[in-house]
């Protein structure tokens, strides 16, 4: 008896004591407090490159040689693509080193996540800033481990605005990194870089109803989380953690554009490349090493950050976009780029032969 006693007060003691420090750490301070520091997360993402700058001088050389190469492979990527004349404007490409990625990409997501900033403040308390501290570090790290693999960049300005003022980039010293660790011929591997990003600029440029389209998709999904943020309790938790059904078919319609978008990049980009590149088949045949090869850490990141997810997406995309070309030809994958009602649905990734009998077949 007495021994059962001494265990519920014990029990009793702790789960006292466990709430007095939730409701402590909870309980507003008065004010309110966002749940992303977007300065921390700067700061701590910057602070792992260990000052890795490269010197305008030599960023202004790598750009220059960009362009050039650029122009050299904006005929046959017009050609190939089927399309619009060569009167269509194209950004020039900048160069970035890894903090300069870091920078531009931060100040993408802040500006994309703006309109979410009242929908994840909360009221101010030590687990909110608790929280926020752990979210920031956790972002940093994501981004800085991203800024030593993305190759290259297209920025079409989404959620925008100032003047929309595209541009593209490859992040030289990652370049440089790979070329060096698979050996491969410099001047092939930016050419084959540029006119994967070069086909991304041809989607936006030649179609501006896809920016539309997609800063649409981004907005209805923040109107989706407002409503979601004026629920309370319970309610709210399963809202900004777990989503609803609009929700959720809303990222999967977005998941689908951004798949078949990737995809077409990554089809025009092999065929121009196979045409025009003497090193072509050691190219791809690297990047698909790259692709694979990864050590137990970084494949740990992928899966927690969800970019293995993102790549089966893209991988998805491509094999939708080779399908359709292979099948019915460049003028029928042309068809996506007609319209909202013509892109791909989700279901239909996987189905090209169901996405050419809804959009070409059927008109």
């Amino acid at each position: 008896m007495r021994r059962g006693f001494r265990r519920g007060l014990a029990f009793g003691v702790a789960y006292g004591l466990t709430a007095a420090l939730f409701a402590a750490a909870v309980r507003p301070r008065g004010g309110s407090t966002v749940l992303l520091d977007w300065d921390e997360v700067a700061r701590l993402a910057t602070s792992r490159l260990r000052d890795q700058r490269m010197s305008p001088a030599r960023l202004g050389e790598a750009a220059a040689t960009y362009n050039r190469f650029a122009a050299g492979v904006r005929a046959p990527l017009l050609e190939t693509v089927g399309g619009p004349p060569e009167s269509l404007i194209l950004p020039d490409f900048e160069a970035l080193d890894r903090a300069g990625w870091l920078e531009l990409n931060i100040g993408i997501l802040r500006r994309v996540m703006e309109p979410l900033a009242a929908v994840t403040q909360v009221p101010d308390s030590w687990l909110a800033i608790t929280g926020r501290a752990g979210l920031s570090r956790y972002v940093s790290l994501m981004l800085e481990f991203l800024s030593r693999r993305v190759l290259g960049q297209f920025d079409p300005q989404l959620m925008g605005k100032e003047p929309i003022r595209a541009a593209l980039y490859l992040v030289e010293p990652n370049v440089v990194t790979w070329q060096g660790e698979a050996k491969l011929n410099g001047a092939d591997l930016r050419r084959w870089l540029i006119l994967h990003e070069m086909t991304h600029a041809w989607q936006f440029a030649a179609h501006p109803w896809l920016r539309d389209h997609v800063d649409r998709q981004v907005e209805e999904l923040i109107e989706l989380a407002s409503r979601g943020s004026s629920a309370r309790g319970l309610d709210r938790l399963r809202a900004l953690t777990i989503g609803v059904p609009s929700q959720w078919d809303l990222v999967r319609r977005m998941q689908a554009t951004m798949s078949v978008i990737e995809g077409h990049g990554n089809l025009v980009m092999n065929l121009v490349g196979r045409r025009l590149l003497r090193s072509f088949d050691r190219l791809e045949a690297a990047y698909r090493k790259r692709s694979g090869e990864r050590g137990v850490l970084e494949q740990v990141l992928w899966r927690v950050t969800g970019l293995e997810m993102k790549m089966e997406q893209y991988r998805a995309g491509e094999r939708f976009a080779r399908a359709v070309h292979d099948r019915y030809g460049m003028e029928a994958l042309n068809r996506v780029w007609e319209g909202p009602e013509s892109l791909p649905r989700p279901e239909e990734i996987d189905d090209p032969a169901g996405w050419y009998r809804r959009v070409v077949r059927a008109r």
